[in-house]
This record gives C-alpha cells, sequence and structure tokens, in this order.
C-alpha cells in the first residue's frame, strides 16, 4: 500500500473487549458462589445483607410515615444503592489492571456477591436440624429454631405444625433465597444479585399486610412480587422435575401446583409451596400465626401432613432445585453474553 493511503487509514483503536467481562467470568462465578454457599453456608458474623437490613431499619426510623409515597422513596433509595454498588463494583472489576489476567476479577467479585445473597445451605441445615429435633421430642429446641426458617410465631405449634411450617419454609425460600438470586444474577450480573437480595429483605422487613406497614411496605411487598415472578415459575417447574429424587411424581407435582397455586394470596409463594407439596406427596396449608396476626393459607397437595421425616425428604428437594438451577443459570448467562456481544 502506498505510503499516502497508509496515512490515511485511521490507526486501529483499542477494542472495548478489554473494558468488558470476559464471557466465562459471570457463570464461572456463579457457580463458584453456588459452591462457596454449600460448603460454607452463611457467614456465621457480620453478614453483609444484615448489615443491610441494620441501615433499613435505621433509614426507616428517620423517614417512616404511615404513606405509599414515604415508603416507596424508602424502597427506591436502598434497592438503587443496591443495585449502584453492584454496577460500580462490576464496573471496576471489568477494568481491573492488566496485572490480573482479564475475567479473573469480575470472576472473584461475582462469586462473592453470589455466595452473599444465597441461603440454601443455611436453609436446608435448618430444615433437616428441625426434623432432628422433632424426632428426638426436644421441642424447645424446635421452637427455638423455627424463627430462622422463617416468622411464624413458634410458641402455639405442636410436633406437627412445626414439621408443617419447616416444610413450607423450605419451599418458599428455596425460591427467595436460592433460585431469585441465580436468575437475577444470571441476567444482570452483580447488580440484579444485589438488588434482588435487597428487594427480597425489605419484603420480609416491611412487607407485611399490618397497621404500620400497610400502606408504608406497600412497594416493598409489589416490587418483590415482581421480582419474583420469573423465578418462582422457574423454581415450581424445576422442583416438578425433580420430584422423583423424593419418590414423588412429576405429573402429581404438576397437577397439584396448577391445581392449588392459585388459591394463594401471593402470585409466587402458592406456586412454591405447591409444587412442594404435590412433589414430596404432602398436605400443606392451614391457618397460620405470624407476628403481624393470623393468616390463612389454602390447602395444598393431596397427601398427609408433614412429618419430622419429612423435613430431610424437603431439604434433599431443595439441594436439586438448587443445583438444577444453577446449571440453568450458567445457560441463560451464556445467552445473555452471546446477545450482548452480537450487538
Amino acid at each position: 500500500m502506498p505510503r499516502a493511503a497508509q496515512d490515511r487509514v485511521p490507526a486501529r483503536r483499542p477494542t472495548a473487549g478489554s473494558d468488558r467481562p470476559a464471557r466465562w467470568a459471570r457463570p464461572a462465578g456463579l457457580v463458584l458462589g453456588v459452591l462457596a454457599d454449600g460448603m460454607l453456608a452463611d457467614p456465621a458474623r457480620a453478614h453483609p445483607v444484615a448489615a443491610f437490613g441494620s441501615l433499613a431499619a435505621a433509614l426507616e426510623r428517620r423517614v417512616y410515615t404511615d404513606h405509599r409515597l414515604a415508603g416507596a422513596v424508602h424502597t427506591a433509595v436502598l434497592v438503587g444503592a443496591a443495585v449502584g454498588i453492584g454496577a460500580a463494583g462490576q464496573a471496576v472489576a471489568a477494568r481491573w489492571p492488566l496485572a490480573v489476567p482479564r475475567g479473573v476479577a469480575e470472576t472473584a467479585l461475582t462469586a462473592a456477591a453470589t455466595w452473599t445473597v444465597l441461603g440454601g445451605a443455611s436453609l436446608r441445615r435448618h430444615g433437616r436440624a428441625l426434623g432432628a429435633e422433632l424426632a428426638a421430642g426436644d421441642m424447645a429446641a424446635a421452637r427455638a429454631r423455627l424463627p430462622a426458617l422463617c416468622g411464624r410465631d413458634p410458641a402455639p405449634l405442636g410436633p406437627a405444625g412445626l414439621a408443617a411450617a419447616g416444610v413450607e419454609s423450605l419451599a418458599e425460600n428455596t425460591s427467595d433465597a436460592v433460585v431469585g438470586p441465580l436468575v437475577w444474577g444470571a441476567l444482570a450480573g452483580v447488580p440484579g444479585l444485589l438488588g434482588y437480595r435487597a428487594v427480597n429483605t425489605l419484603d420480609a422487613m416491611i412487607g407485611h399486610r399490618d397497621a404500620r406497614y400497610g400502606r408504608f411496605g406497600w412497594a416493598a411487598a409489589r416490587l418483590d412480587d415482581a421480582a419474583n415472578l420469573l423465578p418462582a415459575r422457574l423454581a415450581a417447574a424445576v422442583t416438578c422435575l425433580c420430584a422423583p429424587l423424593v419418590g414423588g411424581s412429576p405429573v402429581d407435582a404438576f397437577w397439584v401446583t396448577r391445581r392449588d397455586s392459585p388459591g394463594h394470596a401471593s402470585p409466587n409463594a402458592g406456586l412454591c409451596e405447591a409444587s412442594f407439596a404435590g412433589a414430596l406427596g404432602l398436605r400443606l396449608g392451614g391457618d397460620k400465626r405470624y407476628a403481624h396476626g393470623w393468616v390463612t393459607r389454602p390447602r395444598m397437595g393431596f397427601g398427609p401432613p408433614p412429618t419430622p421425616a419429612d423435613l430431610d425428604r424437603a431439604a434433599t428437594l431443595s439441594a436439586a432445585v438448587t443445583a438444577v438451577t444453577a446449571a440453568l443459570a450458567v445457560g441463560i448467562t451464556a445467552a445473555v453474553e452471546g446477545r450482548g456481544r452480537r450487538r
């Protein structure tokens, strides 16, 4: 090429590839985070989610008024902060110094965030421990453990009530503490992981239909419903597929889910509880006493009420759903990353 023509060719600019996450970073981080949760469970002290809850409670004390707008601002500020921190961290990791191989920083950050927001291992451990305590007749220990699984008042519950509460908590929280984070992590990376956990935590704190939070918690509850529309349906579908691992039938689980879930007040929790009831061949639902009052849940399933032994089966089912969802999250991430690169 003549020199004059060479002079007219613009110098090649550095590609944006170095600023993008490596294609394997997000799925690798999700898998490592799931493995870390399985081996280490939740941090015993200084859990970041607990710190977020303390911050949310402190902000609530300053801004609370019995109005939807106040609650919406409260929710928007906290969720926006979580998403912003995740986005900033992901951007920094994507531009980490060249001394670190490309993709390693993103993988490490995604793995740490995934481990932080997942709660599957602790959920299963508490569920199995509750079953063992009930089988041993240690009602005091069982009642003391139940608050680690759900917000139900353990005082009036006998062995059957505690077993049912544990199974129902394993069902709903498999979606909230495992499937939801993995879905949003696959779709949106670290911002999705942190944002989802912020939404779910706020719903647990203020999303009650009681005198204090009926208006203030409305935005948090509705946002949580929206964030879980896809995860809850995926969790129910995967639960049905995994039913044979606990002696159940996918057809029965699907039939119970389709028949019984519409009667639940939540558009998402009903799917999770009904699919577990069908997969385990149990009957769930009935009157429940929470800190904010009594709640009546529709009957779900066609089998007997849960026994202590069923808590171990429910934990096994939760573990199977976790493994399948982790594999699906890797596939979702690959599809999202591939589509982004083609644009």
